[in-house]
């Protein structure tokens, strides 16, 4: 006979212990926004702060230069 534990993970394999971040929509781009990812708000859009800068150069036609 044994532990019920020892039955359970031969039955159904171990547990997933890794919680996957919880789902809150989509960016301006379409890329999934995830419970804590960093955001800006623009008008009514969201985007996320990775695509930011993507975000000022396709579309507000922003340009990025060095001094």
């Amino acid at each position: 006979m044994n532990h019920p534990m020892i039955d359970q993970i031969e039955r159904f394999g171990y547990p997933n212990m890794v919680t996957q971040p919880k789902h809150v929509g989509f960016d301006y781009f379409g890329d999934e926004i995830l419970d804590g990812d960093d955001i800006v708000e623009y008008d009514g859009e969201i985007i996320l702060k990775d695509n930011l800068e993507r975000f000022l150069t396709e579309v507000m036609e922003f340009e990025f230069r060095t001094a």
